[in-house]
């Protein structure tokens, strides 16, 4: 018999508290079946083999547009070279006149070496312990589309409806020079009419838990300098042969090189601020059935080298410096400067440094910044990109643009062997990215003065 001081447990907060338990396991069962269905759609793209030489560009095209299809966003395929498609995905807003947010990334990859490879590199596995995604593309900069895919998936879902209208870029041959991508794109018609006011673009992953972000980058000098000389018998001393006046000139670049490393190396300057220079082939010598003819030296020897210079740098100093110093005619040396395989300025169309404001008299900085933090991350301070992308084309143009992949406490791998990226930093950086396009598509001002495409 029950005790008449014993009071019976009432079963409406029982069943409360069942209802409630219930009701937090379906939940987390739908957060997980969600979480599935992205890295899901993820790992679709990186199977895409989109490497050169031969990247699949069409496959990627429609299974972008396929994404597009699904979130009931217009979406158009432009060919302004044939065969190297760009994918343009428009999130309408509500108001269309004012400058429009463009998110860009490139849908190319660089070439992996399959055997020096732990898994498939287009085949996406996951490792069940650790859940790093392996996969070219997986840093640089197929997570970065995708992410913006899904942030803006999750804000539609919602219910958010964009002030301003949000353009996705998928652009073609960013590895090669994005000569026939981003810089016909962003010298057209089409990308006139949409009003762009800001890009955002692919930066790097960090080794720390900060976030890193970029407002400049390095601007590429391909240079191939050559050296001539009389052709002689191997065993024979005399002066000025063409392999003696190219050796010299590697000497001088290379005290030149080990300057600015160890400027980085002190911690004066980070890497993109100083003027890197790397050899990155050496021609010389007489082919013979067997290899080379081992008893003549050649008459003529070259070398290439790829060289990065920041927008602070002087390039007429550097100029003269390659034509006095690196290559000069008195060694016989060939150069000119016309002879850049490839040179890009560091100055824009207005002959301004080529970077965008990270002050705040830019709210796109600042909005960036303000996102990032709410979303519990740390940014970094603002860096040069020690190599180049797709972000100079719109930089040139006058435009602001940031240089942001999501991706903390992960080490730097884009055109590495296993080349990887966590499930969790994923996942993580779609959610830093809805609440940085949320702030962008938001945001109503127009800047401080107007006057500037940064202040747009």
């Amino acid at each position: 018999m029950m005790d008449s001081n014993t009071r019976s447990i009432p079963r409406l907060p029982i069943l409360l508290l069942l209802l409630l338990l219930s009701i937090a396991i379906t939940t987390q069962s739908s957060s997980s079946s969600e979480s599935e269905s992205i890295i899901s759609r993820f790992q679709q793209y990186l199977r895409i083999n989109t490497a050169h030489p031969i990247p699949n560009y069409h496959e990627a095209a429609n299974f972008l547009k396929s994404q597009a299809d699904s979130l009931s966003l217009q979406s158009q395929t432009i060919e302004l070279v044939n065969a190297k498609p760009i994918v343009l995905i428009k999130w309408p807003g509500s108001q269309p006149d004012l400058p429009s947010i463009l998110l860009y990334s490139h849908t190319d990859v660089v070439p992996a070496e399959h055997d020096k490879w732990a898994h498939h590199p287009f085949g996406a596995h996951i490792e069940p312990d650790n859940g790093r995604i392996y996969a070219r593309g997986s840093q640089d900069m197929k997570c970065v589309g995708m992410q913006y895919l899904e942030a803006v998936r999750r804000l539609k879902n919602s219910g958010f409806q964009p002030l301003r209208s949000v353009y996705l870029a998928f652009a073609p041959d960013e590895e090669i020079g994005g000569h026939d991508g981003a810089e016909k794109f962003s010298q057209s018609e089409i990308f006139d009419q949409l009003n762009v006011g800001v890009v955002l673009d692919e930066g790097l992953a960090s080794p720390d838990e900060k976030y890193r972000a970029f407002y400049a980058e390095r601007c590429p000098w391909w240079l191939i300098i050559k050296a001539v000389g009389a052709p002689g018998h191997g065993a024979k001393l005399y002066d000025n042969s063409a392999m003696e006046n190219l050796l010299k000139s590697i000497e001088n670049i290379r005290r030149f090189r080990a300057s600015q490393f160890d400027l980085v190396k002190a911690g004066l300057k980070a890497e993109g601020d100083v003027v890197s220079v790397n050899m990155v082939f050496l021609k010389a010598g007489t082919p013979s059935p067997t290899g080379f003819v081992m008893n003549l030296q050649p008459s003529e020897a070259e070398a290439g080298f790829d060289i990065r210079v920041p927008p602070t740098a002087d390039p007429e100093s550097l100029e003269r410096r390659i034509a006095e110093e690196w290559a000069p005619a008195s060694r016989n040396m060939s150069f000119s400067l016309g002879q850049f395989k490839q040179k890009v300025s560091v100055h824009d169309k207005f002959g301004k440094p080529v970077l965008t404001k990270t002050d705040n008299s830019n709210p796109w900085w600042t909005l960036l910044e303000n996102a990032i933090e709410k979303a519990g991350g740390k940014l970094g301070k603002p860096e040069v990109f020690p190599a180049s992308t797709d972000a100079r084309y719109f930089r040139d143009r006058g435009l602001p643009a940031i240089g942001f992949s999501p991706m903390a406490n992960t080490p730097i791998l884009l055109h590495d062997h296993n080349e990887f990226l966590s499930k969790d930093e994923y996942l993580k950086g779609i959610e830093i990215y809805e609440l940085i396009i949320k702030a962008y598509a938001s945001f109503e001002g127009n800047g401080s003065d107007g006057g500037s495409r940064d202040e747009l």
